[in-house]
């Protein structure tokens, strides 16, 4: 079987231009680019991606970092990026972080880094100045997902979390609620990133707008999970008088209320609405009125924006921040609260 070593000494070159010439890349001289060509049809050679990449010093694999893998919107992404880089003939390296900073540190002052993988891809990683100095020295083509950190250089894939949540509280509104909950992200986590933030503002900023007055005993931090939600409005219920609607900072959380509530003698959405914020697969399972976000989007896309360095494609100057739509979906969770 012929090996790009073959070509490479019948092309007097190295096995690097080899790889280089195969790719279109335009680092070649058009005349060498044709010797290579012309070797190649004689010793009837098909290069393979992984044997090109390894001739060109690469390792053929994208490294993808996530906080936490067994969460939706993560496990999501992840899934959607590892098809389309599979597809490129690519190995995804997972680095599950598992909500530790420690993990976070140990990553990124891993100098073999460097040498494991042929790109980055952070998805919702929180950085700080000393990470962002490490990454420069990496000197690695990368993307951020869902993440309020940006790296110079790199492209980002998100939504507009301010305006989603802005979205969900203003349905609540317009529905005639006006004593409104907000089931927020824990800032004191570990691996706090800004989504709690974002929404958090939009859910204010929809209040008011509608000329309410944010009330601080109806915002509550709690992890983003079921678990997470069901303490949170545990915890609202014990304050005393429930509010009429609940937005809860993502689905999770959202079905975790859900539940505490039916738990607790109220209906849904007779006695309290509840919205969520992602489109979680068991979404439409229960009911849930959410507003959605294309989480495995984010992953192709995301995907896709680290093959074009890699493959030697330009990027367009319109691709260096992507923004993606989110919309609103109506279910049985949500209605006007109830007279009295």
């Amino acid at each position: 079987m012929t090996k790009i070593d073959d070509v490479a000494r019948l092309a007097r070159v190295s096995t690097a231009t080899v790889s280089r010439a195969l790719r279109g890349l335009p680092t070649v001289s058009e005349a060498t680019r044709a010797r290579v060509l012309a070797a190649a049809e004689q010793l009837n050679y098909t290069a393979s991606p992984s044997a090109s990449r390894l001739a060109g010093g690469r390792t053929g694999s994208i490294a993808v970092v996530v906080p936490q893998v067994t969460r939706w919107f993560f496990g999501t992404v992840v899934d959607a990026a590892e098809e389309t880089l599979r597809e490129a003939g690519y190995d995804l390296l997972l680095y599950n972080l598992g909500d530790r900073e420690q993990n976070r540190r140990q990553l990124f002052q891993t100098t073999n880094l460097q040498k494991r993988v042929d790109a980055l891809m952070l998805v919702a990683t929180p950085l700080g100045a000393a990470d962002l100095a490490t990454i420069a020295q990496l000197r690695l083509p990368g993307v951020t997902v869902s993440s309020g950190a940006a790296v110079p250089g790199w492209p980002s894939v998100r939504i507009d979390d301010v305006d989603a949540a802005r979205t969900a509280t203003a349905h609540l509104v317009s529905l005639g609620h006006h004593r409104i909950a907000h089931l927020a992200g824990d800032a004191s986590a570990e691996l706090s990133f800004t989504t709690h933030l974002d929404r958090r503002r939009g859910y204010q900023e929809a209040l008011r707008a509608a000329g309410l007055m944010p009330d601080p005993r109806l915002d509550v931090e709690a992890e983003f999970t079921v678990d997470g939600g069901s303490a949170a409005t545990t915890e609202l219920l014990n304050r005393g008088e429930p509010p009429t609607a609940i937005f809860a900072a993502c689905d999770e959380m959202a079905m975790g209320a859900m539940s505490t509530l039916r738990s607790a003698g109220l209906r849904v959405p007779q006695d309290v609405s509840v919205i969520g914020l992602d489109d979680h697969d068991l979404a439409a399972a229960v009911g849930l009125t959410t507003v959605a976000q294309p989480a495995a989007a984010h992953g192709r896309l995301a995907a896709g924006l680290l093959l074009d360095p890699l493959e030697g494609r330009p990027r367009p100057a319109a691709t260096a921040s992507v923004i993606l739509p989110t919309a609103l979906v109506v279910r049985e969770s949500t209605g006007p609260p109830r007279a009295g």
